[in-house]
Parts: C-alpha cells; structure tokens; sequence
C-alpha cells in the first residue's frame, strides 16, 4: 500500500508532534525548576549556631548526625510539604531538605526550615552545601555569606 505525498508528510508531521511533546514531558531540555517558597519555606536558623560556635558545631565532623531529625518526622513533612507546594510524583522523587542546611546552621526540626527539594537538584545543592560549609570553615566565608547564599539558590531557579 503506498500512500499519496500528503499523507506521508501529515504522518511526518504528527510524528515530529509526538517527539517534541515527549521530550518535553520526560524532562528534555527544559525542566521546571522547583524553588522554595518566601512564605511555606522561608528558612529558621538554629540558636546553637553562630559565627562564634561553628568550631564546636557545624566544623566539627560528625555533628549534623547529632542534630539531624529522624526519617519519621521528615517523611511526615514531606508528605504535607507535597500538598502545600502542589508538588505530584512519589514521595521517593523528592528529599525532604533542610532550607537552611544542618552544615550551615539551620534549624533541625522547624517545619519552616524544611521543603521538599526534588531529585536531583537536592543531590546538586548538597554538593553545594558541603562546599559552603568548607569555606565556612576554612574562614573563606562568613557564616551568614554562606547562610544568605544557600537561601538564595534554593528560593531562586538554582
């Protein structure tokens, strides 16, 4: 069976259509970037944290393991965290993260300090994180720099 000049470029056509409309849809090169929000997320900083006890705290290995929630409650708040953003997907596609992160200082279990970050942008601002809580440390950046600059890739398109 062969099909006229017009048919084969209509089926050329919508062929193109599909292709265009399942890159988009499977996160081709445009991805809706996620990003906190002012008013649900706007990020609480820890008491115990300041530029004069980074030493004790945040510097010192193994200190976010003491402070850190338990999955329960993060779980908890990411499945409320998903309704309030409007967020769709399994709860597994997204990391319930710390606004302002345990290594730089945030607070561990305020409900206004965590979010759900969405895979894998929350694996790229982790990295993020580690490398501001380095500097911080190493006295390249204040503690507050550090703070002022997590909240603006995670508020902003990242």
């Amino acid at each position: 069976m062969r099909l006229p000049f017009v048919e084969l470029a209509l089926l050329a056509l919508a062929a193109a259509v599909v292709v265009t409309a399942l890159a988009r849809c499977s996160g081709g090169a445009r991805r809706v970037a996620v990003r906190a929000s002012w008013s649900l997320t706007p990020g609480v900083l820890s008491p115990a944290v300041t530029q004069a006890t980074i030493a004790s705290t945040i510097c010192r290995r193994g200190w976010t393991r003491t402070v850190r929630p338990p999955v329960d409650y993060t779980n908890a708040l990411k499945r409320r965290g998903l309704r309030e953003y409007g967020l769709r997907g399994p709860p597994s596609a997204f990391q319930e993260d710390h606004m302002i992160s345990l290594e730089l200082g945030g607070d561990p279990l305020d409900p206004r300090n965590l979010w759900p970050e969405p895979y894998p942008r929350a694996s790229e601002v982790d990295r993020i994180e580690n490398d501001l809580n380095r500097r911080v440390c190493d006295g390249s950046l204040t503690l507050a720099d550090a703070q002022r600059r997590e909240s603006a890739l995670k508020h902003g398109d990242g």
